[in-house]
């Protein structure tokens, strides 16, 4: 798997560009479940994303391009549309993003949930020196993978 300093995207010639904060971006659309990652966890959500829909999955990747300000609108508009929730974050699990996520779509939006929200992130541990270990604990395709199994019940276990 690539690692992130080989990652590379379009970017616009000859012009000046800039992203619009609080304006997510829809990476993928899709109508079977949202899932929300930030930074490099979106092309592992991506990748995941084509997993799923060899599986007949169909799923939306949103890109918060940026955290502050949050495109709440935009998240929730997912949401509402897809039933489901998945947040990847390469943040521990307590107090992060993907936990102020859950959180915003439990307060305003969980209504419009059929299904409970599922959260990939780092292990609640401290980040180990050991490359093996700390790629164990961070949130990995496959991870995400099995997390929007079981967000629309297709999880064997």
């Amino acid at each position: 798997m690539a690692s992130a300093g080989d990652a590379a995207g379009p970017v616009p010639d000859g012009e000046d560009f800039s992203i619009p904060f609080g304006v997510a971006d829809i990476k993928r659309p899709g109508g079977d479940v949202t899932v929300f990652a930030s930074s490099w966890m979106v092309l592992r959500a991506l990748e995941a994303a084509e997993t799923l829909s060899a599986e007949g999955v169909d799923v939306e990747v949103v890109d918060p391009r940026t955290l502050w300000p949050l495109d709440e609108r935009g998240i929730l508009e997912s949401v509402a549309k897809t039933g489901r929730l998945v947040v990847v974050d390469e943040c521990h699990r307590r107090c992060s993003v993907a936990a102020e996520i859950m959180a915003v779509v439990a307060e305003t939006s969980y209504r419009d949930l059929v299904a409970p929200p599922v959260r990939v992130t780092t292990a609640d541990v401290p980040v180990p020196f050991s490359p093996p270990l700390e790629q164990h604990i961070e949130p990995t395709t496959g991870k995400i993978v099995g997390a929007v199994r079981e967000a629309t019940g297709l999880s064997s276990g």
